[in-house]
């Protein structure tokens, strides 16, 4: 006799369904013996009501009021059986105070997204007008765990041995020059993948996958009619749900295989996947925002609140998310976990991180249990966690974030700083050594490590390389907002006009600072990042806010690696370099000095004599380091038993050539001459010729890099 088990038998019939209580955890919607399991949390709601669609249709087919006697604690659960998993979506009603001041804003009108969705339908076409009176416009659906990873995991290469590279989904193959059979999508973004494994970058970093709303204050410009978008998405509808209309499949609902094939491809090319998290708000705004889920699923207990009941807004977008109640707390962890877990996904970047160290009233944690959660995590623990740390409210913490000693920072400070040296400020050089070698300063008394520190000079936020080198203003006239939005402190010097140029001479020089550039970030110890399209001088002529334009300004030109290909050429072959250098990559700020000199050492025009001064625009950095275990391919040199590679780097920003000195090399080696931008016709040799003992005469705004080798 085979015996049927129990709770795969209902015992109770709602609205013409059959059901039976369910179970609290997970939240969300889960899969149990013949039915489906809905469970959702409510702390102040009184009565809760699963709503049923069948897909695609505005009404409901059936809604099914939860029995008290299936609410456990705080938690509403139901079975229902007989459901078509792949035809239905589903949202909740709940009935409670209506109180702002209290902070209750429950509306049993409003059909409400599950927060732990792990699809969601209802815009799945980018750039198609929505229904603004839709009954309920983002729907929840039920996905498949039924991908195939074929043994495949995430890759969990050491921070200090990635090259990572930030790109948006869209914008990155949206342009017909990109030359993609489907643009725009996760799929047009897998067919990149030899591009990228050919330019060198072993990991790539998402802006926002998350479901969001393009369409989420949406606008006409004033001036030229035309429609702005929430282009980037930095404003989440569901935390668990790849965007569908990212998805050259979206419209039939198959963006989550879409992803994890996404996913699956770039590790196959030995290339880390990277997301862009929003955790610090919501796309639900503040009181004058839309009820989406939150809101009026637990508008007190997701959102920080004033004593008056409005919103905080220290992410500068209207609401701020109660990061650090225990609540929302498990909210992330599950969410990370379930991204990790069911996606591969080797690491995160956590947009205006520091929001997640506030209390609910906004003050900073000395001990955010949040970041402590998530640091050890047993689920996360290969993960990187990178956290910008800074937020809208004015707290900076960049070097002083709470690390637990696993997070990494965006470090802002490096950019500042190689922006003001590479433009010909004063005063940098001695913090320019600081950020070439890790900015110990910031990360070293803390116990962190180099690679602590993500390099960057430029990111989604702000100018573009190209336009860093050929812009002092910012030019955002395209958004609408009088120019008035996007940052002033962009450190930024257009070589002596600004904008787009036919002479020859400012052509030549913003060449040259942007593989200055280059060579200062690749060649720097920490954990490189660099923007889309910099390796070959993509621009976005002058705006450095493109938020909301979905047009060529945004939109990667692919006719720029054919037009600047000497640029790219260089980018590559940098890229190679400190691959093949493990100088580059010591992940320590007290390592022992190679068998030739030590671990890290400065110098000036004269070797050994780095000049400090306010005056000087010309600092030289010597890494060191012994090594057994550099990868194939490496450059080492044999000496002795011991393998050791040596990487001088003299850069001269003033607007004279100067005589660099070499340091002396023990005898029977040689110096040899890898990069040296001062050398337009060849700015990188692969021959790597040797150099006389002295010294080499560096152009004016020039870099060069040499290595060491046996005669």
């Amino acid at each position: 006799m085979q015996l049927e088990r129990i709770d795969s038998l209902p015992t109770d019939e709602i609205s013409g369904l059959r059901v039976r209580p369910g179970k609290p955890l997970p939240f969300g919607v889960s899969h149990a013996p013949n039915g489906l399991n809905f469970s959702i949390y409510t702390s102040a709601g009184t009565a809760c009501t699963l709503v049923l669609f069948r897909r695609g249709e505005e009404q409901p087919f059936a809604e099914l009021p939860f029995p008290a006697h299936y609410r456990i604690g705080d938690v509403f659960c139901m079975v229902v059986f007989d459901l078509d998993y792949e035809g239905i979506e589903y949202g909740f009603r709940i009935d409670g105070p209506q109180d702002p001041v209290a902070g209750h804003r429950f509306d049993a009108s409003k059909v409400l997204m599950d927060p732990y969705a792990r699809a969601i339908s209802g815009r799945d076409q980018w750039g198609e007008a929505p229904n603004w009176q839709a009954l309920y416009p983002y729907r929840a659906c039920v996905s498949l765990d039924d991908f195939d990873w074929e043994a495949e995991r995430p890759l969990e290469i050491p921070s200090q041995d990635l090259v990572v590279y930030e790109a948006h989904v869209r914008a990155y193959t949206q342009s017909d020059s990109s030359g993609v059979k489907h643009p725009g999508t996760y799929a047009g973004l897998v067919e990149k993948i030899p591009y990228l494994k050919d330019l060198g970058v072993n990991a790539i970093e998402l802006m926002p996958i998350y479901e969001f709303d393009e369409f989420e204050n949406s606008r006409l410009h004033p001036d030229t009619g035309e429609l702005l978008y929430n282009f980037w998405g930095y404003s989440t509808v569901g935390f668990f749900a790849p965007k569908a209309n990212f998805a050259a499949t979206g419209r039939f609902g198959m963006q989550v295989d879409e992803f994890k094939q996404l996913v699956k491809s770039f590790h196959r090319a030995g290339i880390e996947v990277i997301l862009d998290v929003v955790f610090n708000h919501t796309a639900e705004g503040n009181e004058h925002g839309p009820t989406l889920s939150f809101k009026g699923l637990d508008n007190k207990t997701y959102y920080m609140l004033t004593p008056e009941g409005y919103y905080f807004n220290f992410s500068g977008t209207g609401n701020t998310l109660n990061c650090n109640n225990p609540i929302v707390r498990n909210l992330v962890l599950d969410c990370l976990r379930y991204w990790a877990a069911e996606y591969h996904i080797d690491g995160f970047r956590f947009d205006l991180a520091t929001i997640l160290g506030r209390d609910p009233w906004g003050a900073p944690l000395p001990n955010p249990p949040l970041l402590e959660s998530l640091a050890f995590d047993p689920i996360l623990s290969s993960c990187k966690l990178i956290a910008e740390a800074w937020d809208a409210g004015g707290l900076y913490q960049v070097g002083t974030f709470p690390a637990f000693g696993r997070w990494g920072e965006w470090n802002g400070k490096y950019r500042d700083c190689l922006r003001r040296y590479l433009k010909g400020d004063g005063a940098q050089v001695g913090q320019l050594a600081q950020r070439v070698q890790g900015s110990p300063d910031l990360y070293q008394p803390s116990g962190r490590s180099p690679a602590t520190s993500v390099n960057f000079i430029t990111c989604h936020d702000g100018f573009t390389l190209a336009d860093l080198v050929s812009y002092n203003d910012k030019h955002n006239e395209a958004n609408g907002e009088g120019n008035r939005d996007g940052g002033d402190d962009n450190y930024s010097w257009n070589c002596g006009a600004e904008g787009w140029t036919d002479n020859p001479g400012i052509q030549a020089l913003r060449l040259r600072q942007s593989m200055n550039a280059m060579v200062m970030l690749l060649t720097s110890r920490g954990t490189p990042m660099l923007l889309m399209g910099d390796e070959f001088g993509r621009s976005q002529h002058g705006n450095n806010n493109a938020y909301c334009l979905d047009s060529a300004i945004s939109w990667v030109d692919w006719t720029l690696l054919q037009e600047n290909a000497q640029l790219h050429d260089f980018v590559r072959g940098l890229i190679h370099f400190r691959h093949a250098h493990p100088a580059l990559r010591v992940n320590r700020f007290d390592a022992p000095p190679s068998n030739l000199f030590p671990d890290c050492s400065f110098h000036g025009v004269n070797a050994w004599q780095p000049d400090w001064s306010a005056d000087s625009r010309q600092l030289a950095w010597m890494f060191s380091t012994n090594s057994d275990s550099q990868p194939a391919g490496g450059d080492t040199v044999d000496v002795g038993t011991v393998d050791v590679d040596t990487v001088y780097v003299a850069s001269n920003m003033a607007h004279y050539a100067s005589w660099f000195s070499f340091p002396d090399l023990p005898a029977g080696f040689r110096w040899h001459l890898c990069f040296n931008t001062g050398n337009g016709d060849q700015p990188f040799d692969l021959s790597q010729p040797a150099q006389g003992d002295g010294g080499i005469l560096l152009g004016d705004r020039s870099v060069l890099v040499l290595t060491a080798k046996p005669v």
